[in-house]
């Protein structure tokens, strides 16, 4: 298969990226830090992952842990049971829950000399640069201070609107943020698949993917977890974000103790492997947007031009969607509907329509004043 490779075996150790990272991300999932039956918290498997955090930074590497299980955690503290919660519930959930968890990892952290420092974000901070900016600074102080960051999503304040709904993403977003070179998704499955291996004894795993095709996409299944909100989809989302940053990441099993060691020696899980060198922090963060606000359908010629390094022009866009403000972040897309770039748009979607599929000369006269030449500067432009 094209940029895939099937076989029933990890790659060498000696091919591990954590080899030469300089800053890592681990990212945890719910079901690996609480049991599902009594809803309490795995201890033991959490003093494990201090283990490992302990060996990266004895190795000189800066390390962040995004973490799940505030919700799990505040199901049984506020007796809500096993029901599908409503947003408030779970809101409410994540609040009760989030001390629990946060003492846990300052608890372990500190029994080994370490800070825990807790850092709650929401999807806004993630898209609003002014905020992304102020996150990034936060937290290369927090490593310059020798402190541990654990993140979570602020539940309690996020809509469902402005929420990431899973810390997948949160993960490949604070990943993309930091620079980090490997984030490495802990959960209860130890990689990708070419179909379901529960119900499919002829799937195949897959140790590394080099591109999301549409094959690769269609081997994502749905979450079917009770305390967890992400599936394969949702990592496949995160590893898009990760391989259009220059990051390297892997879907790995958890639920062994000190699981991160246990991967540092050959361990099975599936390498997703960037393509491309990391971008300008600038277009790391367009490159990782998940909330556009619009899109521009554009021609051939236009495609061509963006892939060699151009700016996107008014007379290459032959169609808009949505509803958006100058400044706002659009998806642009090719004639088949696949995304090709995301980027920073100088013109609203009112005065893209007037001068879309026209020559920058015209500008002047279809709207009266003279804005920029350029629908997106390609120093405001991503390809993905």
């Amino acid at each position: 298969m094209d940029s895939i490779t099937v076989a029933a075996a990890a790659a060498p150790a000696a091919e591990h990226p954590m080899a030469t990272a300089r800053r890592v991300v681990l990212k945890v999932g719910s079901t690996l830090l609480v049991d599902r039956t009594t809803g309490a918290l795995h201890r033991a498997w959490l003093n494990g992952l201090v283990e490992d955090i302990v060996a990266v930074r004895q190795r000189g590497q800066d390390v962040v842990v995004v973490t799940s299980g505030a919700v799990a955690l505040g199901r049984r503290l506020l007796n809500l049971g096993k029901q599908r919660l409503k947003l408030g519930e779970k809101q409410a959930a994540a609040a009760a829950g989030q001390i629990s968890l946060a003492h846990a990892y300052q608890a372990g952290l500190a029994a080994q000399g370490l800070t825990a420092a807790h850092v709650l974000l929401t999807l806004d901070d993630s898209e609003n640069r002014h905020r992304y900016l102020n996150a990034r600074n936060t937290f290369e102080t927090l490593f310059r201070l020798g402190a541990v960051p654990v993140v979570n999503e602020n539940d309690t304040v996020a809509t469902q609107e402005l929420r990431f709904g899973d810390n997948d993403r949160l993960a490949a977003r604070v990943a993309a943020m930091i620079a980090a070179d490997v984030l490495i998704l802990f959960s209860d499955i130890d990689g990708l698949y070419t179909a379901n291996p529960h119900t499919d004894p002829t799937a195949l795993f897959v140790p590394k993917v080099q591109a999301l095709t549409p094959a690769i996409e269609s081997m994502a299944g749905a979450s079917t977890s009770l305390h967890g909100s992400g599936g394969m989809v949702t990592k496949l989302m995160a590893a898009r974000i990760c391989m259009n940053a220059g990051c390297h990441m892997a879907i790995a099993p958890g639920r062994l103790l000190q699981p991160l060691q246990a991967l540092k020696r050959g361990g099975r899980c599936t390498w997703f492997i960037p393509t491309t060198e990391r971008h300008p922090a600038r277009k790391r963060w367009i490159a990782g947007a998940l909330r556009a606000t619009g899109a521009l359908t554009v021609d051939e010629g236009a495609v061509i031009a963006l892939k060699s390094g151009s700016s996107l022009l008014p007379a290459g866009v032959i169609a808009i969607d949505g509803h958006f403000s100058a400044g706002e972040t659009v998806l642009v897309r090719n004639q088949m509907g696949k995304i090709i770039a995301r980027g920073l748009i100088a013109y609203s979607s009112h005065e893209t329509f007037r001068i879309m599929g026209r020559h920058t000369s015209e500008i002047m006269t279809v709207l009266g004043y003279r804005g920029r030449d350029e629908l997106i500067h390609r120093d405001n432009l991503a390809l993905d």
